[in-house]
C-alpha cells in the first residue's frame, strides 16, 4: 500500500488533511482508503466541516432534501451575497445567479429551460460533429510518433463542443479556457487575494462577452443554447439577461473543465492498467462499460458541498445544524472498497454499479449525457488510431484538488501511416 501523505491523520472522529500536499494530491487514494477504514466520516480539522466518504451515506446526502448548495435567503430559493466584499462584486454577481448557488423555485424553474434546450434537442445529434473535431485534432500530431495531451487534444475537443453547442466562435476557446481556469480557482481551499482578483476580472470580462452574443443572438437567432435561453426569456419573463449571463459562464465552464481533466485522467488509467485497448472499444457496449470505469476510478470532481437545511443527524450520531457544511468526496465514495471490489484497480468489466461522479439529486450534472458522448468517441479516436499509445513520462497532477486533473500527459507511438485517417 502507498504510503499516507505527512498531512494526513484521523484520531477520535477529526480529519486532518491538507488538500495542497502533492503527496495527497498526486495520489489521494491512500488517504481515503485509510479514511474508509477509520469509519468514512469525520470532522475536517482545516475546514471545520464534517466530511463523508462512504458511497451509501455520500449517495443518500446527494439526494436529501434537509441539505442544499447555500442556505437560501428567502423563499425565491437564491443565495443572499450581499456581504461579499466589493472586490468580489463581478464574481458573485454571475455566482447568485448560478444554478449550483440556487435551489427551488428558482433552480427549478432555470434546470427545466436548459434541460429542454441543452440535454433532449441537442446531445446525440452532436455526435458525428464530435468524432470530427476529434479525429482533426488527432490529424495534427497523428505523424509526430509523441504528443502532449492534455494541450493538444484533452483540452480544444470539449471546449470547441461546448462553444459549437452555445453558440460562440470556436476561435474565442482560449478566452473561454482562461476565464473559465481563473473563476474555478476561487473554489480552492485557501485562496490568495490575487486568485480573488484575478476570478473577479474573468467574471467581468467573461459577462460583458456573454452579453455581446446575447445581443448579436437576438439581432441573428441559430440553432444553439443562447437563441433557445433567448427564446425561452421572452416567453412570459422567465429568464433574465443577467440569469441567461450566469447560465452560459456556467455551462461553458462546467461543459469543458471537467471533461478535459476527465479525458486526460481516462488515457492515463487505461495506459498503466496495460489492458488491450482494442477489447476496451471492440463494440458500443464495451466503450460504455469502459467509459463508466473510468468515469468511477479517476473522477475529475473530487468534493460536493452540501449545507443543511435544519438540523439533521447522521448515522453514528453525527449532528449538524442549520446552516452546517458538508462535504461529499466523490472520489472517495467511489473507491468505497464495500462497494465496488479491488477498488484501486482498473476493470473495465467489473459489474455494473452506480458511482457519483456526476452527484446526485436535483444538482445532478446537467452535462453528463454530454460528457459521457465526448469521453466515448475521444477514447475511441484515440486508442482506434494510435493503438501503439504509451507513457513517455511519469504523468504529474495538476495542484487544483478538488478538480482532478493532469498537468501534462506526455505520450508516445508508432507511426503508421494507415491510421492516420479515420
Amino acid at each position: 500500500m502507498p504510503p499516507l501523505p505527512d498531512s494526513f491523520g484521523v484520531a477520535d472522529g477529526v480529519l486532518r488533511l491538507d488538500p495542497r500536499d502533492p503527496e495527497f494530491y498526486q495520489d489521494p487514494y491512500p488517504a481515503y482508503g485509510e479514511l474508509h477504514r477509520q469509519g468514512g466520516i469525520a470532522r475536517w480539522a482545516e475546514t471545520g466541516s464534517l466530511v463523508v466518504a462512504d458511497h451509501g451515506t455520500v449517495s443518500a446526502l446527494l439526494r436529501d432534501r434537509r441539505f442544499g448548495r447555500i442556505l437560501p435567503a428567502g423563499l425565491d430559493g437564491r443565495p443572499d451575497y450581499s456581504d461579499k466584499p466589493p472586490h468580489l462584486a463581478d464574481f458573485y454577481a454571475i455566482e447568485s445567479r448560478s444554478l449550483l448557488d440556487l435551489e427551488p423555485p428558482t433552480h427549478t424553474r432555470l434546470r427545466s429551460l436548459v434541460t429542454r434546450a441543452f440535454v433532449s434537442r441537442q446531445i446525440e445529434r452532436l455526435a458525428p460533429r464530435i468524432g470530427e473535431i476529434a479525429n482533426g485534432l488527432i490529424d495534427r500530431f497523428a505523424a509526430d510518433g509523441e504528443v502532449e495531451l492534455v494541450e493538444a487534444f484533452a483540452t480544444p475537443l470539449p471546449v470547441r463542443v461546448i462553444a459549437e453547442l452555445i453558440g460562440v466562435p470556436a476561435a474565442d476557446a482560449p478566452l473561454l479556457v482562461d476565464w473559465s481556469h481563473r473563476m474555478v480557482a476561487m473554489y480552492q481551499l485557501g485562496r490568495t487575494s490575487a486568485v480573488e482578483a484575478s476570478a473577479n476580472a474573468a467574471a467581468r470580462d467573461f459577462a460583458a462577452y456573454l452579453r455581446a452574443v446575447i445581443a448579436d443572438k437576438r439581432r441573428r437567432p441559430a440553432e444553439d443554447l443562447v437563441s433557445a435561453l433567448i427564446a425561452a426569456e421572452s416567453d412570459g419573463g422567465r429568464l433574465d439577461e443577467a440569469e441567461m449571463v450566469a447560465t452560459l459562464a456556467l455551462l461553458l465552464n462546467a461543459g469543458h473543465e471537467a471533461t478535459v481533466h476527465q479525458i486526460g485522467n481516462a488515457v492515463k488509467a487505461i495506459l498503466e492498467s496495460h489492458r488491450e485497448a482494442a477489447g476496451l472499444f471492440s463494440n458500443a457496449d464495451s466503450t460504455a462499460v469502459t467509459v463508466e470505469e473510468c468515469l468511477r476510478f479517476d473522477t475529475p470532481l473530487h468534493l460536493f458541498e452540501r449545507v443543511a437545511q435544519e438540523p439533521v443527524t447522521l448515522r453514528d450520531g453525527w449532528q449538524l445544524q442549520r446552516g452546517d457544511r458538508i462535504a461529499l468526496l466523490l472520489g472517495a465514495a467511489n473507491h468505497d472498497p464495500a462497494v465496488f471490489e479491488r477498488p484501486g484497480e482498473f476493470l473495465a468489466g467489473r459489474a455494473a454499479k452506480p458511482h457519483v461522479s456526476f452527484g446526485g439529486g436535483i444538482h445532478f450534472c446537467i452535462g453528463a449525457p454530454l460528457a459521457r458522448l465526448e469521453l466515448a468517441i475521444a477514447l475511441e479516436a484515440l486508442f482506434k488510431r494510435l493503438p501503439t499509445l504509451s507513457l513517455a513520462a511519469t504523468p504529474q497532477y495538476r495542484d487544483s484538488w478538488h478538480f482532478r486533473g493532469l498537468e501534462r500527459l506526455a505520450l508516445r507511438f508508432q507511426i503508421q501511416g494507415r491510421l492516420l485517417k479515420p
